[in-house]
């Protein structure tokens, strides 16, 4: 039998667990020679580098319609946090330095969580939507992604409105699993993020044009059946792309998928591994 962690011991050593690691990346922080980016502005630099829109209440299996509806409170709660930040060159991007614990006090609802590989709930959930928008836009810029957590080994929802390929997303919690970027080019970045209560809609923004292009597509994405059980396998590659000639420069790979689908398999073309 495995052993357990202390966390799993029961509710009150996970919160022990959980102060604990709070506290440690608050010391990280603290030691680190990190500059964070705090400074803001709201008219839109020149230079849009990538937009992109995510519908608010998609399809998700047989979720709560409640937490989606309780998630669209959260999402429009956070954005202004996130709305008009400068990325300075140097600086450094942390989803949690700038959003701050979602709490009941601040408005913040129950929503749709993601825990030990099973949907659940608490307060403030739905801010994934936030990072994964976040960085898909990264993924499309010369920004250097420092953190970056995934909800790795399952594919939980099956592909209802789908527009960012599969692993592509992101896993966040207040404070220590964050999002965070680094600035390493002369440029200065924006991120423009706000909520219409259908779509979160956001805009990365720059001082000036960048050299390149990018561009994200999976390869090989397919269903197997291995060991009575079906997964979603496949890669997802990033393309630097010279937009005067179009050649690609630079081809590599982001994600290599191999994930446990947790839904009715029935409609799915599989293949036996």
């Amino acid at each position: 039998m495995a052993r357990r962690l202390f966390c799993e011991l029961g509710p009150a050593a996970y919160r022990i667990s959980v102060a604990k690691q709070r506290l440690l990346r608050r010391v990280r922080d603290a030691l680190s020679r990190a500059k964070f980016a705090r400074g803001r502005e709201k008219t839109p630099l020149p230079v849009t580098v990538y937009r992109h829109n995510s519908l608010i209440r998609r399809t998700l299996g047989n979720v709560d319609r409640r937490l989606q509806e309780n998630k669209a409170v959260n999402l429009a709660l956070a954005a202004p946090k996130i709305d008009g930040i400068l990325i300075r060159p140097g600086e450094t991007f942390s989803f949690w330095r700038l959003v701050g614990s979602c709490t009941a006090k601040k408005g913040y609802r129950e929503g749709l969580t993601i825990s030990s590989g099973r949907t659940s709930s608490g307060i403030g959930g739905g801010m994934c939507q936030m990072t994964n928008l976040i960085h898909f836009m990264a993924l499309h810029s010369p920004l250097t992604i420092t953190e970056h957590h995934h909800h790795d080994g399952l594919d939980l929802f099956p592909d209802f409105g789908r527009t960012v390929p599969f692993g592509t997303g992101t896993s966040v919690m207040y404070n220590y699993l964050d999002y965070r970027l680094r600035n390493d080019t002369p440029f200065t970045f924006q991120l423009l993020v706000h909520s219409d209560g259908e779509y979160l809609r956001g805009e990365l923004r720059a001082d000036g044009e960048m050299r390149y292009r990018y561009h994200i597509q999976t390869e090989n994405e397919r269903f197997v059946r291995r060991g009575g059980e079906v997964f979603r396998r496949g890669e997802v590659y990033r393309l630097t792309v010279d937009p005067v000639t179009g050649e690609t420069v630079r081809r590599e790979l982001i994600k290599r998928n191999d994930a446990r689908v947790m839904y009715d398999t029935s409609g799915l073309e599989i293949s036996e591994e």
